[in-house]
């Protein structure tokens, strides 16, 4: 019987005559036997239960699918497990080995903020997890991302605008070699907009839609939202009344 072999499968993303596919990639043992794989891809479902979307059977020490935005998109957790045997007697199996789930789309780093109304700057970085093909006659291998924000609270009508404001309105992913889950990464500034009302602490969220897009990979995927709560501070006032009469910011 085949037992454990430590086949240890791993998913990376790779551009594949231009469009993205992820690989998943495991140790050959060192078998005298001659050896034959069963890969099984699924992804995560809306109701965490995993799907299964392709099945291969190969000689090689990897395998590959496409992410063509119908049974795969960005957006995903997909997963590979892989189950060797022997090409003499298929029934001797090992027992399959999964990848740790690989998340296919954009990342925010931090995933939500929590900020003052201090005027400092906090940087948002947003970053892809898989490559970005460059369209045909087109040297431009980016993705433009339209920014915009939005009040969460129950009475976001009365406050008015939200509680922060973006130093870009949009930004570029531009392809760069795959390193450390980023193959592409942009960052901008987000600050809390200090209002002079104590209107309390807010909700505030900042989407980010791929825009301009021919590629239906990025056209039909919507990113995740990021959070950002901003902690009210209570602001100065001073005030001069008759004459000379003046009270400063600090109470004197």
């Amino acid at each position: 019987k085949l037992t454990s072999l430590a086949l240890q499968p791993v998913i990376t993303p790779e551009l594949v005559q231009g469009r993205v596919h992820l690989k998943c990639t495991y140790s050959r043992p060192s078998s005298k036997l001659p050896l034959q794989y069963v890969v099984v891809w699924s992804r995560l479902s809306t109701h965490s239960r995993k799907e299964q979307i392709q099945r291969d059977t190969t000689l090689q020490s990897f395998a590959y699918v496409e992410m063509n935005g119908a049974n795969l998109q960005l957006g995903d957790t997909v997963f590979c497990a892989v189950t060797a045997f022997t090409r003499d007697t298929p029934e001797q199996q090992s027992l399959p080995e999964e990848s740790k789930g690989f998340y296919a789309g954009l990342k925010f780093l931090p995933e939500s903020l929590q900020i003052a109304e201090d005027g400092k700057e906090h940087v948002l970085t947003i970053l892809s997890t898989v490559p970005i093909a460059c369209p045909e006659h087109d040297d431009s291998c980016k993705i433009t991302l339209q920014l915009s924000t939005e009040d969460l609270g129950k009475n976001s009508q009365l406050l008015g605008p939200p509680d922060i404001a973006l130093s870009a309105c949009q930004v570029d992913l531009l392809r760069a070699p795959c390193s450390e889950s980023s193959c592409a990464a942009a960052a901008l500034t987000v600050t809390a907009v200090t209002d002079f009302a104590q209107d309390g602490n807010r909700v505030s969220r900042i989407r980010a839609e791929p825009v301009g897009q021919r590629d239906l990979l990025w056209r039909a995927y919507t990113p995740k939202d990021v959070k950002v709560t901003v902690r009210d501070l209570p602001t100065g006032n001073c005030y001069s009344f008759t004459d000379p009469h003046i009270i400063t910011f600090d109470g004197w």
